[in-house]
């Protein structure tokens, strides 16, 4: 396959980034040229930096790849998790000089400056991901633009972070529509400001047996696309939706998804969760989504050291010793002993460092894992998971 040169942006220009703890590091700057204050995680994933860039549950972070080489399969329209980059920044070991790939339109440095998302370059990722390892998650700001370390560590240690912050406000769609996904990214009714204008698309007309609502806290565009092919019609609520307005859509079931920042923020949306539960129709969490659920049965959630995020992680169904190799992203976790045993059964946990990665209420149709089970980076191995939500809304035995 020949190799191409989509507007490559030349990869000489100085940048820094500073740590809260004082560790400056400098680089090549690419993207746009820009300041960004931001909290730093590192992601595991060998693939998919499209889809982890575009994910809405990053929002507010900057993400440090560990994989060595970024950027030789360009963009492409085609692999969005939302409809523009998520991450307040990237950073990296080393940045292609050519796209190698048929379905790309442009490249990544490009992209990105088309949306002030910067860059940098050419700097130890390896040294920084043991510092996160060991310190934990850190404040951080990033320069392409000329700004001194000094006014970056300021920043950085002036910025308030995202404990307690409600991100999921700047994420979630602002007015209800439908999607359809069986053939394709297709789209009905209103525009949604996250994802991008609806294009104009024929929908076949079959019957569907299936309504699923989908609130959304900063859903993936592959929770969708996996709802649709199982076989459901898919409307999707914003976050700040009422449990009454949900259920007047008359739904079999409702899907929570993920979503950006500390679960503590949300408590409108753990009320609307408790309330959905109440009504006995199926609920299935994914990540926030099973947050909120734990919040809504009266769970505390706690932040996580330094996260997890790429799509490596094993987690462990307790019940059948089954093991999934998982995609994951979140910097908190419910904690499984603030949860009623008499009310809930833990169903996954994670195989590295015991966090609960899943639980199901013994006497109603709802189920949440924290991990991502629609991927997109990421294994294929927990596609399965959907089963007993589906289960639950065709009222079969589950």
């Amino acid at each position: 396959m020949p190799q191409t040169n989509i507007g490559m942006t030349p990869q000489n220009t100085p940048a820094a980034l500073v740590l809260q703890d004082g560790s400056i590091y400098y680089g090549q700057a690419f993207g746009a040229q820009a300041d960004a204050v931001f909290e730093l995680v590192f992601n595991t994933s060998m693939t998919g930096y499209q889809e982890i860039l575009t994910d809405p549950s990053y929002r507010g972070q900057a993400v440090l790849f560990t994989v060595a080489h970024v950027g030789n399969v360009g963009i492409n329209p085609d692999d969005y998790e939302a409809g523009t980059p998520q991450v307040a920044a990237m950073v990296i070991r080393s940045l292609s000089p050519m796209v190698s790939n048929w379905r790309a339109s442009t490249d990544l440095s490009t992209w990105l400056a088309n949306y002030g998302v910067p860059g940098i370059a050419g700097i130890d990722t390896r040294a920084i991901t043991r510092k996160l390892r060991e310190g934990g998650t850190l404040k951080a700001a990033l320069s392409t633009s000329g700004t001194h370390p000094e006014i970056l560590l300021k920043m950085a240690r002036d910025w308030p972070g995202l404990d307690g912050r409600d991100m999921v406000r700047e994420v979630t769609c602002t007015e209800t529509y439908c999607w359809h996904g069986d053939a394709g990214d297709q789209w009905l009714g209103e525009t949604n400001p996250l994802y991008g204008e609806a294009p104009s698309a024929k929908i076949a007309n079959v019957p569907v047996p299936l309504h699923v609502v989908l609130v959304d806290y900063g859903a993936k565009r592959n929770i969708m696309r996996h709802l649709a092919a199982l076989g459901a019609k898919v409307t999707v609520v914003p976050a700040d939706t009422s449990a009454q307005a949900v259920l007047a859509l008359k739904p079999d079931g409702v899907m929570l998804s993920n979503g950006p920042g500390d679960p503590a923020g949300l408590s409108y949306a753990a009320e609307v969760v408790r309330r959905l539960i109440v009504s006995d129709l199926p609920v299935f969490g994914i990540c926030l989504g099973h947050q909120l659920i734990g919040l809504a049965l009266g769970g505390v959630t706690a932040r996580l050291k330094f996260g997890h995020h790429g799509g490596n992680h094993p987690v462990q169904d307790v019940r059948s010793k089954k093991v999934y190799v998982t995609a994951q992203n979140h910097n908190y976790m419910l904690l499984p002993e603030s949860l009623d045993p008499a009310e809930v059964d833990v169903t996954h946990i994670s195989l590295n460092d015991g966090s609960l990665e899943g639980l199901r209420m013994k006497n109603k149709p709802v189920y949440c894992v924290q991990f991502h089970p629609e991927a997109a980076p990421g294994p294929h191995d927990a596609h399965e998971i959907f089963g007993p939500f589906f289960s639950a809304m065709r009222k079969d035995q589950v």
